[in-house]
């Protein structure tokens, strides 16, 4: 029998708790070993709840415990995660988590005590909740060069974008409304702002190249200048305004950002609407591949760690995840991307289009009913270019990146 303890009975830990309960048999075969919660830590109590007879409020009843040989991190934020976790993988148990903000700090030091110990720092959830991609990176994959990796990280974004899309409503209603139905949290920034899906592609990009990829070091924007005009003209042209993540390599490095895209109906993230997530990777050997799913909830996040506790449970002895080195990979400077760029501006396109061409070079003029302004997609220019340019006007409202 494989004892194991739970840290943190909010939604995932009672998630675990009850994945764990519902599929005992079925996850018991998988892993060859019986697999008991031993322990459910948390400072709560839960009165009637039948986890009252695990139920532990310290810390070092777990660490000082030599049954326990797995341990579940579903705390979040950095401290006291950190320190429960290193402690735990440095008294020799394994440890599998959803922690991303943890994750993205601190793994190639975490990743690097589980394999000096021959034991396993498990991370599938971290990414995408329920969607397989952190093992396929770590395995399926690792014959390949990863030369793009982009996603959709954040279904509570895909959400409030998918609903100002098919229902013309404003950004606003769609937050109250992701705010009353559980998806967005009361004080949104981390979603709304990006810095969720900025720790994601962090995660990714660090497991691509090898090395440290600092999320402070990302350029991130998130969905909150998005409008309802905005959205009116993408359907114009037959376009989805997407909250992309996205790692690309160029030369011999990586560019990375977190921003609002334009993409047309050909990219293969365009269909994926709703709380879904989706990641899609480039290999230059493998060529196009895409992961879809559920990419947030209580369940399938659940399940993603359970998942990861089964791999540890048959492999108690062996490390199986690829560490990568706590050397920091030097991003590419965003400023030297490359793409097209829809703008919107003041003004009247039959009188003033010609001086926004005089400044931009040619443009495809687009219009959408709205009045006092029209917009305008412009040829590729790196972001320096374009900055530089529109730096020389008043007239921009605003602009979003197109791919595709």
């Amino acid at each position: 029998m494989v004892q194991i303890a739970v840290m943190g009975y909010g939604t995932v830990g009672s998630g675990v708790v009850e994945v764990l309960n519902t599929n005992q048999a079925s996850i018991n075969k998988k892993a060859g070993e019986d697999i008991n919660i031993k322990y459910v830590l948390d400072l709560r109590d839960f009165p009637g709840d039948p986890v009252e007879s695990k139920l532990v409020h310290d810390f070092e009843v777990i660490v000082n415990d030599p049954e326990i040989r797995i341990v579940v991190e579903v705390m979040g934020g950095v401290e006291p995660a950190y320190t429960f976790t290193k402690r735990c993988l440095e008294a020799g148990k394994s440890v599998c988590t959803s922690n991303k903000e943890l994750v993205a700090r601190h793994g190639a030091e975490l990743l690097e005590i589980a394999r000096s110990r021959n034991l396993n720092y498990l991370f599938e959830a971290s990414v995408g909740g329920g969607i397989p991609i952190i093992r396929p990176l770590n395995s399926s994959l690792t014959a390949d060069e990863i030369e793009e990796i982009t996603g959709i990280l954040n279904g509570t974004t895909n959400y409030m974008l998918s609903r100002m899309t098919y229902e013309s409503l404003d950004f606003d209603s769609v937050l109250k409304d992701a705010q009353s139905r559980g998806y967005a949290e009361l004080h949104p920034e981390a979603d709304v702002e990006g810095y969720d899906a900025c720790r994601k592609i962090a995660i990714l990009l660090s497991l691509v190249s090898g090395q440290q990829v600092d999320y402070e070091d990302i350029y991130t924007e998130g969905i909150t200048k998005i409008t309802a005009e905005d959205i009116k003209y993408a359907r114009k042209m037959g376009r989805a305004v997407k909250l992309l993540a996205l790692g690309k390599k160029v030369d011999k490095g990586f560019y990375a950002m977190v921003s609002p895209f334009l993409i047309n109906d050909q990219h293969p993230l365009y269909s994926v609407n709703g709380v879904f997530n989706a990641i899609f990777a480039r290999g230059n050997v493998l060529g196009d591949v895409m992961f879809y799913g559920s990419g947030a909830g209580k369940l399938p996040t659940a399940s993603a760690v359970v998942a990861d506790v089964v791999d540890a449970a048959k492999h108690l002895h062996r490390s199986i995840m690829t560490f990568w080195s706590s050397q920091k990979l030097k991003l590419t400077d965003v400023s030297n991307a490359k793409w097209r760029f829809f703008v919107r501006v003041k003004g009247e396109a039959a009188r003033d289009a010609l001086k926004m061409a005089e400044l931009f070079g040619p443009i495809e003029v687009v219009t959408a009913d709205l009045f006092g302004e029209y917009g305008f997609v412009t040829g590729v220019f790196t972001e320096k270019e374009f900055a530089e340019r529109a730096a020389k006007t008043d007239a921009i409202i605003h602009r979003i990146r197109m791919e595709g």
